[in-house]
């Protein structure tokens, strides 16, 4: 599968490195994921693998994460069943451990 080219200076020599795109001739650096885009169709996310998530996907965390303002950890592998998606650096919600939290996709894959 081809990478897509250096949004800096569009050479199409990237590379994919973890979670990440690298541009070798610039150094520039990116989130692998594609970012959310409002179409006509409505808005679309995407997992940390491309795949694109609608509302009521079930999803799997792929790394550990702390919680913003305590000390609790999601620990890697948790599932969030039923997501909702939204607009926003957060873009979808979901249950975990009882608690209702925004998340961001580019640490999820779909199940």
């Amino acid at each position: 599968m081809p990478f897509p080219p250096c949004p800096q200076c569009q050479s199409e020599l990237t590379y994919h490195d973890g979670m990440q795109l690298v541009c070798p001739e610039c150094a520039h650096e990116w989130l692998a994921s594609e970012p959310e885009v409002e179409e006509d169709d409505g808005l679309q996310v995407f997992d940390a693998h491309g795949t694109r998530l609608q509302d009521g996907d079930d999803v799997v965390l792929i790394k550990d994460l702390r919680v913003k303002g305590s000390s609790t950890v999601i620990k890697q592998g948790t599932r969030v069943k039923s997501i909702r998606l939204q607009a926003g650096d957060h873009n979808f919600s979901g249950r975990v451990d009882g608690q209702s939290m925004d998340l961001k996709s580019e640490f999820f894959k779909k199940t």
